[in-house]
């Protein structure tokens, strides 16, 4: 059977295995360390149980030996059926023949040059989207505040564009935090890490990747809301979006939190290989079939409502304009999460990283610009506020001079 491996990361799974395989072996040796010692000559008790960094050489009587297949894990060693021998001899166990390399042809190990080139990579990767959440946080954070400062764009559907946009905030937030707690210090082992900080690090990251997605959902009901109920007060239901944006993350993550401190209390719960990892992502995949299907249904009823010789043509513009800021997102946002949600984890890792870091940290600036910037009703606003500014300025400017000119 293929080895239960938790981890992120190839390297952390090789890590991780061979530990695993180190605790079983040495279990083992302190069980027998335990028992009577059998009377005999010396020499002819046999050869204890011993582990060589590789495999763990279970005990045997003089004269026989121990056979072990090469460990069964990837990227390290290929697939062979060659077997590793040792013999138990009155000196102890003898040396391994074959040797691992030549039994159990191992994968070609990249040069220095490789091993920099992928430094660097990750070292750009960083670097890309540390500047594509910081611009996202600088986005949203002027969104939020042009939201709040002007009177009359304090409406339901703003509310929610800012609790939307806290989302975002709390994402890109999550990451640095998680960066910091995890790999602030290259001394420490991130793969064998398991510390109270680093787990609640992860478990914020997830808590707001999860609020993330629920808020975009909330997005989306409000749309097809507002679409169904056209004369309705909206302000009843906002406390309903925001136990679904705020709450039903919450709940997931405590439920997440409260699993792996019982049944899987291991590393840093930064794995992504764990069967418990569906308690995080089979939400999060829930949401984004629910927002799908509401994409669908909010199409049919704009294409319905723009046909309609009843409506007239400001309250088609305004249709338009209410959808098509979500009708972009919702897809936008779930694609690429429901295609590798269909694959192992550790296949297209560069490409999911690629996705979920570098072009997932310009999600917030891209929310900012289409519900904030490019709004027609945000720019009238900021213009209408701008001409009073300007008018304002200019009548005290004419007040001083007048006075200047009388006294």
């Amino acid at each position: 059977p293929l080895p239960k491996v938790r981890a992120t990361h190839p390297d952390c799974s090789v890590v991780l295995y061979f530990q695993e395989q180190e605790a079983e072996c040495l279990e083992i040796i302190r069980t027998e360390s335990q028992r009577p010692t059998p009377s005999g000559p010396p020499g002819q008790q046999g050869c204890l149980t011993e582990w060589d960094g590789v495999s763990c050489w279970l005990a045997v009587p003089v004269g026989q030996s121990r056979a072990v297949a090469c460990p069964n894990i990837l990227h390290v060693f290929k697939k062979s059926k060659a077997l590793i021998r040792r013999n138990c001899t009155e000196s102890g166990w003898s040396f391994p023949s074959p040797l691992y390399d030549n039994a159990c042809e191992l994968e070609a190990i990249g040069s220095s040059n490789d091993t920099e080139d992928k430094a660097s990579y990750f070292v750009t990767m960083k670097v890309l989207y540390t500047c594509g959440y910081s611009t996202s946080l600088a986005a949203l954070i002027l969104a939020i505040g042009i939201f709040s400062c002007f009177r009359k764009l304090h409406c339901t559907r703003n509310s929610i564009h800012i609790h939307f946009f806290t989302s975002f905030i709390l994402r890109g937030a999550a990451v640095f935090i998680k960066d910091a707690v995890l790999f602030s210090d290259e001394s420490i082992d991130h793969c064998t890490m398991s510390t109270v900080n680093c787990k609640a690090a992860i478990a914020f990251f997830q808590y707001s990747v999860l609020a993330n997605f629920y808020w975009l959902l909330v997005e989306g009901m409000y749309l097809q809301t507002l679409l169904l109920l056209t004369f309705t007060s909206d302000k009843r239901y906002i406390w309903w979006y925001i136990l679904i944006g705020w709450g039903v993350p919450m709940l997931t993550v405590c439920v997440w939190v409260v699993t792996r401190l019982q049944y899987d209390n291991h590393g840093c719960w930064d794995d992504y290989t764990s069967l418990y990892w569906w308690v995080i992502k089979a939400p999060i995949l829930l949401a984004i079939f629910v927002n799908f299907f509401i994409f669908l249904n909010v199409t049919r009823m704009l294409a319905q409502k723009i046909r309609s010789p009843d409506i007239s043509k400001n309250y088609k513009q305004q249709y338009m304009r209410l959808t098509k800021s979500t009708l972009l997102l919702i897809p936008l946002f779930g694609v690429h999460y429901v295609v590798f949600a269909l694959f192992p984890e550790h296949i297209g890792v560069d490409a999911r990283l690629y996705f979920e870091l570098v072009l997932g940290s310009y999600q917030g600036f891209l929310v900012a610009l289409l519900y904030c910037f490019l709004n027609g009703e945000v720019q009238a606003e900021i213009k209408r506020n701008w001409g009073k500014w300007q008018s304002s300025m200019e009548s005290n400017v004419f007040n001083l001079v007048t006075q200047d000119f009388t006294a």
